[in-house]
């Protein structure tokens, strides 16, 4: 018998069963909905992670710490030919030890007014703007010349230390005193004029530090105050982000074991993108469990339908047909189910994917718009947007119809093996 013909036998037999062949469709159609669904959804809120923690992370900027991340403070430090190595390994567009300071005061003789910074960075101008040039984005002047050894940059949140406030603690060409704590224990201060160079806009977190709070002042000058020719830190830049974990490598391989760690932002990215896709296949799993209990269902009502129509069988048997066309046929309804229901599953996956979008954004937005203190009038609502994937689409349909063939099995296999003689003498 022609494929065509079985395919219609099977469809004639689905529509005189109309409200049992729908209610056995549904189980796949909820199925199919809910992988595609959660898929879809899990994709887009993959996706919209990603590229918020691509903004938030400079991926073509490395970190390199002294000893561990762990291990407490440490009086390690960094020599010039230490940041002059780094800058000449392959794919390191430049390298730039700073010093940390620490807390700074400033005072500022024109208003009488002090204010503190929470961190007090010693940088050369010239390299530090190379490796973070987004973010020096100037409110007042700019950066100050290499001959400039008395020249400071102020942070926004230092200019601007009060909420709402609109007048700068400094601007362009002002003098400052700065107050520096050269030794804690016995505790050890001096204070130094410079002039402000240019005070910064507000940037934010980009990366990983913000440069709000901060102030800096010229390498050089750092040095001659704390008697040291040392950095704490080395900053690199690199060409291509995607070698950063490659460049770290060949950093590391510069120092003994265990004598500097490297922050890469590439990696920590990869490994939440590996977290999400997991959770995502975790989801689609316990998706898949409806569609397991839709095929428990076709393999009853294809069970009940094989004793309602087994003098039929007989009756087909009796003129020629043979077991595998019987087979064939049995099965090809089960085949008909999972292909009609998941093409209906498709277009439902897809409706409810954004209708589970709207709900998700509708309660993460409202938590999104209270106060918090790292909230920053450029951060955005959470909005996720499901992405729809061809291969997931064709994977959900398939799984269906292996589903459905692999539960109308044992009932087809039943039907096949009937003796026409005992099946013409069902009642």
């Amino acid at each position: 018998m022609k494929l065509s013909r079985i395919l219609g036998i099977a469809w004639e037999n689905m529509t005189q069963r109309k409200l049992r062949t729908s209610l056995t469709t549904l189980g796949v159609v909820i199925g199919i909905a809910a992988i595609i669904g959660l898929a879809s959804l899990g994709e887009g809120f993959r996706i919209d992670i990603r590229e918020r923690m691509q903004m938030g992370f400079e991926l073509d900027n490395l970190t390199v710490i002294p000893g561990s991340l762990f291990a407490g403070l440490s009086r390690d430090r960094f020599h010039d030919y230490d940041v002059q190595n780094i800058s000449q390994i392959d794919g390191v567009k430049v390298a730039t030890g700073v010093m940390q300071i620490g807390n700074v005061t400033l005072h500022n003789s024109r208003d009488n007014e002090t204010v503190k910074a929470f961190v007090g960075t010693a940088v050369n101008f010239t390299e530090f703007v190379k490796v973070f040039p987004d973010r020096f984005i100037f409110d007042s002047g700019g950066l100050p010349s290499e001959e400039k050894n008395d020249s400071i940059v102020v942070g926004h949140k230092v200019n601007y230390p009060r909420e709402n406030d609109t007048n700068p603690f400094a601007v362009a060409n002002d003098n400052v005193t700065l107050t520096l704590i050269l030794q804690m224990f016995p505790r050890v201060e001096r204070t130094y004029n410079f002039t402000v160079a240019g005070t910064l806009q507000e940037r934010g977190t980009p990366g990983l530090t913000n440069f709000d709070y901060w102030i800096f002042i010229p390498l050089k000058t750092a040095r001659e105050i704390f008697g040291t020719t040392e950095s704490d830190l080395i900053f690199v830049k690199v060409y291509d982000p995607e070698q950063s974990e490659q460049i770290a490598k060949d950093i590391e391989n510069l120092f003994p074991p265990f004598k500097i760690s490297i922050l890469v932002p590439l990696t920590f990215i990869k490994q939440v993108d590996r977290i999400l896709t997991i959770v995502q296949i975790f989801l689609m799993a316990v998706a898949s469990i409806s569609l397991l209990v839709a095929g428990i269902g076709i393999m009853n009502i294809m069970t009940v339908s094989v004793m309602e129509r087994t003098r039929e069988i007989g009756i087909l048997k009796a003129i020629g047909a043979t077991s595998r066309t019987v087979l064939v046929m049995f099965l090809a309804e089960a085949v008909l189910v999972g292909v009609i229901g998941g093409f209906i599953g498709i277009f439902t996956g897809y409706g409810l994917s954004f209708g589970l979008a709207y709900v998700l954004s509708w309660f993460i937005q409202p938590q999104q718009q209270q106060g918090s203190v790292f909230q920053n009038p450029e951060t955005q609502g959470l909005t996720v947007t499901p992405v729809f994937s061809p291969e997931w689409t064709v994977i959900a349909v398939v799984f269906a119809v292996v589903v459905c063939i692999i539960f109308g099995l044992y009932p087809a296999r039943k039907a096949a093996k009937l003796n026409p003689v005992e099946a013409l003498r069902y009642e």
